[in-house]
C-alpha cells in the first residue's frame, strides 16, 4: 500500500506538467509562428517478483512473470512542427513559410536563431528585422525612397523607389533546415536555437532542399487547435482526479490495517 501512494503520486505529478504544456499551448493560441508542445511520458523501473519463464516445477515454466511497475515520469516536451493556418493580411513585409524551414535571425550578441514568425518589419537603418528588433539574416536594408515592396516564392526582395517604375533587386531570404526540427530549443520570443540532436542548420534558398516557399501578404498562425487542447485538459484532469482517489483508497486501507493492530 505504502508503494501505491508513490505510484499515484508519480501519476499526479505527470498529469500536472501536462496541464502545464497545455496551458502554454492556449496562451499562445494567437501567437504567429507558434508550434504546440507535447508532453511524453515513460513508466518507471518494474520491481520483478517473479521473472517470466521461471520454473513452476519439473519440466514447467511459468508463462507470464509478476512484476510490480513504480509509476510514470514526465520524459520530454517535444515540439509538433505541423503547419500552422494562413493569416492573410495583405502586409508586404508579412511573409509566411509554405513547408518547411526557419528564418535566420542574428541576436544582439551575434549569435544565429531561427523563428517561424514571418511578421518582418524595418528598424531605423530600413533593415529588415523581427518585432523584438532583431535583424535577419543575410542582411536586407530597404531604401528610404522605397515605395513598394515585393518578396517573391523564392525569397527574392525587390523595391520601386520614388516616382520610377523601376525595379531593385536588394537581396534574397534565406531559409535554414534541420533534420531534426523537434531537438530545437526554444528560448522565447518565437525564437529557436540548434542542439546536438537539431542537427546543424541547412541553409538554401527556399523552394530547395526539401525547404518551404515563402508567401507575401501572409503571416503562419499557431498551429494549436484549442478544442483538442480543451480534450487534453479534461482527460488530464480526470486522470490527476483518479490518482488522488488512489492516495485516498491506499490511506483508507492504511487506516483500517492501523485499527486492526
Amino acid at each position: 500500500m505504502l508503494k501505491s501512494l508513490h505510484i499515484a503520486a508519480t501519476g499526479m505529478e505527470a498529469q500536472s506538467t501536462k496541464i502545464d504544456n497545455i496551458s502554454n499551448n492556449l496562451a499562445n493560441v494567437n501567437t504567429t509562428g507558434y508550434k504546440k508542445s507535447r508532453a511524453d511520458f515513460e513508466d518507471l523501473l518494474y520491481q520483478n517478483l517473479r521473472a517470466p519463464g521461471a520454473a513452476a516445477g519439473e519440466g514447467v515454466q511459468r508463462p507470464v512473470g509478476l512484476q510490480v511497475g513504480h509509476g510514470v515520469r514526465t520524459v520530454s516536451s517535444s515540439k509538433v512542427f505541423s503547419q500552422g493556418d494562413f493569416q492573410n493580411t495583405g502586409n508586404s513585409l508579412d511573409i509566411a513559410i509554405e513547408g518547411n524551414g526557419f528564418i535566420q535571425v542574428v541576436q544582439p550578441n551575434g549569435e544565429l536563431a531561427y523563428t517561424r514568425a514571418g511578421n518582418l518589419k524595418t528598424d531605423g537603418d530600413g533593415r529588415l528585422v523581427t518585432t523584438s528588433g532583431f535583424p535577419i539574416d543575410p542582411e536586407i536594408a530597404l531604401p528610404p525612397d522605397t515605395t513598394s515592396v515585393t518578396i517573391s516564392q523564392d525569397g527574392r526582395v525587390t523595391v520601386t523607389q520614388g516616382d520610377t517604375a523601376d525595379t531593385v533587386e536588394l537581396g534574397q531570404i534565406q531559409l535554414a533546415g534541420f533534420a531534426n526540427p523537434a531537438g530545437l530549443n526554444p528560448i522565447g520570443k518565437n525564437l529557436y536555437l540548434p542542439t546536438p540532436t537539431s542537427g546543424d542548420a541547412i541553409v538554401a534558398t527556399p523552394g530547395e532542399n526539401g525547404l518551404g516557399t515563402i508567401a507575401q501578404g501572409f503571416l503562419e498562425g499557431s498551429n494549436v487547435k484549442v478544442v483538442e487542447e480543451m480534450i487534453g485538459l479534461i482527460v488530464a484532469q480526470r486522470s490527476y482526479e483518479t490518482n488522488s482517489k488512489v492516495i485516498e483508497a491506499a490511506d483508507e486501507m492504511l487506516q483500517a490495517t492501523n485499527q486492526m493492530a
